[in-house]
């Protein structure tokens, strides 16, 4: 598993290396269909070549309680945008990519085996919007389907900062 998320984690920051064009840092809310909850987020873009990127980032979600059980959810991804209409107003992107999803559970008042974990491995599709604003800051919003065993469908939006 480690060597998995070894990986996960070079494909996700690779796009440094050969990074060209700009780069953006940013920050963003999410909502997990699986988990039914909140998550904050945060990321980075690395372009590539006109109209592509490389996308790390990672969700933290709430952590949830339901009947002394305790849910704490995380996941890393690192996504490849591609602009596919890209206007003056507005950049439309489709984007595919890897998705680590790492989840523990607490179980209160159990003596024995009363917590566990557990990583997925999935891959990502789904589309997202830039807004081009004049200035530094670029708002966006973005869906994405995480393919895995339990699929997951996330629904985030944020800003990136032009460095």
């Amino acid at each position: 598993m480690k060597k998995q998320l070894l990986t996960i984690i070079l494909i996700a920051f690779g796009g440094i290396i050969y990074a060209q064009n700009d780069i953006k840092l940013g920050g963003f809310l999410a909502y997990g269909s699986e988990i039914e909850n909140l998550g904050i987020g945060v990321n980075a873009e690395f372009g590539i070549i006109e109209n592509l990127s490389v996308v790390p980032s990672f969700i933290y979600y709430l952590p949830k309680n339901e009947n002394s059980v305790k849910l704490n959810w995380w996941e890393l991804n690192g996504d490849v945008h591609y602009t596919v209409l890209p206007t003056e107003s507005v950049n439309l992107y489709a984007l595919a990519g890897l998705n680590y999803t790492h989840v523990s559970v607490e179980i209160d008042g159990f003596d024995f085996g009363s917590e566990g974990s557990d990583g997925n491995i999935g891959l990502n599709l789904g589309a997202g919007v830039d807004f081009n604003l004049d200035g530094n800051i670029l708002p966006f919003a973005e869906l994405k389907y995480v393919i895995m065993d339990p699929g997951q469908l996330v629904v985030s939006g944020g800003v990136k900062f032009l460095l």
